[in-house]
């Protein structure tokens, strides 16, 4: 394939920034907000002022950098995704979106063509969410969909969200000016590796997303009775995490009732009080994450889930809490972003497959208030958030390529 973007100054950019926060070999320690954060952002806002963009950082602590259109007041295309990682987190989840985007907008100001309508390139802050407990902090915030309270949340030092922010150098308290009207924005375009197996199992460097799957999150509480382990009768005994087990093992079948689905189930989380070796347990806590790109199906699924809880907390003589912990609903790509990425995949020998998304990004936020597309790249074994994740340069620049033609034919009306 012929290139137009400058794949190996791509690579370079990534592999330095890769060095800030650096653990181990290969990975990536840098919490949102952190000062290890604010030293990666600057170096990327070096690199977007180098490249002739101007740029700013917002009171949710997003980095943007923006060119201008030959039509100035024209709704934007913007480009982007997170440089933010998880405390045990690889070089390449979110890193690309944000610096193949500055590539893409680089190679078209070097190539001397001006866009019709603005390009911002954007470098979410918080998408993962680890430090305060919730993420996609900055999307949320630029479409106006903050909860109450996020503010005050805390990080495990007592730091709150507030104050990170002012340490940062934002504003908390005129968050309001940084919320983008809906209606000066076109089109949002993320390009993210694809933290799956799917492209690696067809041999395929990149794919474009149809769609983000949804997620639901609970919390199941199980209150039973705590006795001694060697003289309570088997049959007498009220213990919930025999119930929890119950539990999770129909729910693990709940999600796989129906070959070929993109359902997903998981139980990331199960705390045992009071956790004594010879004590039968008295109160379980665990979560629960349900995943699927069909809103019904998902409906569906946790309606028999909670016909599960019951059951089996009648059976078992058990009391029981069920948590709402919000979640999203799934969504899809626009039509139009599809058509346009398969049209370009075409004309530079790319033959991607559809796909859908399981994990969560800003664009899922984004495709509330504009068209929204996505460019899955191809990682190894499908690893993320472990400083095993790879995704390798060639892959990364033909994603990138992919996302330069793709942004070409958004910016021009």
């Amino acid at each position: 394939m012929d290139r137009t973007i400058n794949a190996s100054r791509l690579s370079e950019r990534i592999h330095m920034l890769s060095e800030i926060g650096k653990i181990e070999e290969t990975g990536v320690n840098r919490l949102a907000l952190s000062d290890t954060y604010k030293t990666g952002m600057d170096l990327v806002r070096k690199w977007m002022d180098e490249a002739g963009l101007t740029t700013r950082y917002d009171n949710f602590g997003n980095l943007i950098g923006r060119i201008e259109g030959k039509k100035k007041d024209a709704r934007r295309v913007m480009i982007g995704s997170h440089i933010d990682s998880q405390p045990y987190g690889g070089r390449f989840d979110g890193t690309i979106g944000v610096l193949g985007g500055l590539e893409a907008v680089q190679t078209m100001i070097e190539n001397g063509i001006e866009p019709d309508i603005p390009i911002e390139v954007i470098s979410f802050c918080d998408e993962e969410g680890h430090r305060f407990g919730v993420g996609l902090f900055g999307s949320r915030g630029i479409t106006g969909q903050l909860d109450p309270g996020e503010l005050e949340r805390t990080d495990k030092d007592g730091i709150t969200r507030r104050q990170a922010l002012i340490d940062f150098g934002a504003d908390p308290d005129q968050l309001g000016a940084s919320v983008y009207d809906p209606s000066a924005i076109s089109a949002y375009v993320e390009m993210h590796i694809e933290q799956g197996p799917n492209l690696e199992a067809i041999d395929q460097p990149v794919g474009i997303v149809r769609g983000i799957a949804g997620p639901r999150w609970m919390t199941v509480e199980l209150a039973g009775e705590s006795g001694h382990a060697g003289t309570v009768p088997m049959e007498k005994r009220r213990d919930p995490l025999v119930g929890a087990s119950y539990i999770i093992a129909a729910f693990n079948n709940i999600v796989q009732s129906e070959a070929g689905a993109s359902s997903v189930g998981t139980v990331g989380s199960l705390d045992v009080f009071p956790g004594g070796r010879s004590i039968i347990p008295e109160r379980v806590t665990f979560t629960i994450d349900l995943r699927d790109t069909d809103l019904k199906r998902r409906e569906t699924y946790e309606a028999a889930l909670k016909q599960s809880i019951e059951k089996v907390a009648l059976e078992h003589d058990l009391t029981y809490t069920l948590h709402d912990d919000g979640g999203t609903v799934p969504k899809i790509s626009s039509d139009n972003i599809v058509r346009i990425m398969e049209s370009e995949s075409e004309s530079i020998g790319l033959t991607p497959p559809v796909l859908m998304s399981g994990a969560f990004h800003d664009a899922s936020n984004m495709a509330d208030i504009c068209d929204m597309g996505m460019i899955f790249v191809r990682s190894k074994a499908g690893i993320s958030h472990n400083p095993a994740e790879y995704s390798s340069d060639e892959d990364i620049a033909i994603g990138t390529e992919l996302l330069y033609h793709t942004m070409l034919r958004l910016a021009k009306k």
